[in-house]
C-alpha cells in the first residue's frame, strides 16, 4: 500500500482504521447481504445506522437534549442561505468577517435582509480574528454569525463572542470534533463533513429547538430546519453513505479517547510545525500567534516560484496537497484529526531539506 500524507483542506484524509472498516463492509454490511450504498434509507438496517450516527455525534460533542442534530445536503455553503431563511425574523443579522467563507455567508444573507458586517479583519489580510464585545452587536439582531476556523487563512477563534441573548451561529466546518466545544454557547453550529468527519456529501446542523419553526414562507422545503427535524433528517433520501462514514469516524474518535484526547493529539501535531516555523527564517507564518489554527497551518517562502517548487517537490516526496489556496498562494498544511504525528514530522523534515537545497536569492 502506497498511501501519501494528504494535507488537503477538503475533502481531506480519513482515519485509516475507518477506511479499513468501511472496506471490509463495502460489499456486504453485517448480515444484510448488501452494501450500505445499496440499501433503502427506510430499511431497519439503515435506520439503525443513521440513529447510531446521531447518537455518536451527540455523545462525542456532549450536545444538550434541547438541540436537534440534522443531516443535510448541499455543503456548508447551502447553509449560508438556510441560516437567514430560518432565523431572520426582524430581518437583521450581524456578521463577523474573518475570511472568505464568513464573507460569502454575509453576502448570501444580504439577499434576505439587513445583514451587517460588524467587524472584519480584511484590512489585515485576515491574519487575525476580529475582536468583539457584546456592544459590537445590534440588540435587535436575529443572530450573530461567525466562521470559527478559517481554512484558507489558517486562523481560529480563540474566544467565543459574547452575544448576550442573541443566538450565535457558527460555521465549524474545518474544526468540528477537533476539540471539546460548549455547544450550549451557540444557537446553531453547522459543518460540512468533508474536512474532519466524513466524505463530502453530508452537512451537520446542530440547532437549538427554540430556534426551529421560524422559516420564512419562501424557504425551500429542503432548507427548512424544522421540517428536517420533524422527519429525522429523512424528508427525502439522505446522503446515506456519508452518514455511515460519519458514524465510523465518531466511533474512531471515541476509541481514541474522545475530544479531550483529540485536542491533545492536535495540539501536539500543530506544536511540532509551529515550533519549527517560529525558530527559523526561511519560511514566514503570516497568522498572528494568538489566532493560529490547529487544523490549517499556512506559510510562505516569500518567493512565488519557490512556493510553487515546494508544493511540486513535496508531492513527489509523498506529501500531497500542500499548495495554498489560489486566493492567497504559498503553502497550507491541513492537519485534521486523521493526520498522524508522523505526517507532520515528515513535513518538517522536508521543509528543512528544501530550505537547505533552495537558498533564497
Amino acid at each position: 500500500m502506497n498511501r501519501v500524507y494528504n494535507f488537503s483542506a477538503g475533502p481531506s484524509m480519513l482515519p485509516l482504521p475507518v477506511l479499513e472498516k468501511a472496506a471490509a463492509e463495502l460489499v456486504c454490511y453485517e448480515d444484510t447481504g448488501m452494501s450500505v450504498m445499496e440499501m433503502s434509507h427506510r430499511s431497519p438496517a439503515y435506520d439503525a445506522i443513521i440513529k447510531a450516527a446521531e447518537a455518536g455525534l451527540r455523545s462525542l460533542m456532549n450536545v444538550p437534549d434541547n438541540y436537534k442534530i440534522l443531516f443535510m445536503q448541499g455543503g456548508a455553503s447551502t447553509q449560508f442561505a438556510a441560516v437567514p431563511l430560518n432565523l431572520m425574523k426582524t430581518g437583521k443579522a450581524d456578521y463577523i468577517l474573518s475570511g472568505q467563507f464568513s464573507t460569502k455567508a454575509y453576502k448570501e444573507a444580504l439577499k434576505y435582509g439587513d445583514a451587517q458586517a460588524v467587524a472584519s479583519s480584511k484590512d489585515d489580510n485576515f491574519s487575525v480574528i476580529p475582536a468583539t464585545t457584546r456592544d459590537s452587536f445590534r440588540p435587535d439582531a436575529d443572530y450573530v454569525h461567525v466562521c470559527f476556523n478559517n481554512t484558507i487563512y489558517g486562523t481560529k477563534y480563540n474566544y467565543i463572542p459574547d452575544t448576550g441573548d442573541i443566538p450565535l451561529v457558527a460555521d465549524m466546518s474545518s474544526c468540528i470534533i477537533s476539540e471539546p466545544v460548549d455547544v450550549s454557547k451557540f444557537g446553531v453550529i453547522y459543518a460540512g463533513a468533508q474536512k474532519n468527519m466524513a466524505p463530502a456529501g453530508v452537512t451537520v446542523v446542530i440547532v437549538r429547538e427554540d430556534l426551529l419553526g421560524n422559516a420564512r414562507p419562501e424557504t425551500p422545503s429542503m432548507l427548512d430546519w424544522k421540517l428536517m427535524a420533524d422527519n429525522d433528517s429523512m424528508y427525502n433520501t439522505p446522503p446515506c453513505y456519508s452518514i455511515y462514514m460519519l458514524k465510523l469516524v465518531c466511533d474512531w474518535v471515541r476509541d481514541m479517547g474522545g475530544l479531550d484526547a483529540m485536542k491533545a493529539h492536535n495540539e501536539k501535531k500543530c506544536a511540532i510545525l509551529y515550533d519549527y516555523l517560529d525558530n527559523q527564517d526561511y519560511y514566514l507564518a503570516p497568522v498572528k500567534k494568538e489566532c493560529r489554527s490547529m487544523m490549517n497551518v499556512t506559510f510562505v517562502t516569500g518567493d512565488a516560484d519557490l512556493d510553487k517548487k515546494f508544493a511540486s517537490e513535496a508531492a513527489k516526496a509523498g506529501l500531497s496537497n500542500l499548495k495554498g489556496h489560489r486566493s492567497v498562494g504559498g503553502m497550507r498544511a491541513s492537519i485534521y484529526n486523521a493526520m498522524p504525528i508522523e505526517g507532520v514530522e515528515a513535513l518538517v523534515a522536508f521543509m528543512k531539506k528544501f530550505a537547505e537545497e533552495n537558498p533564497k536569492k
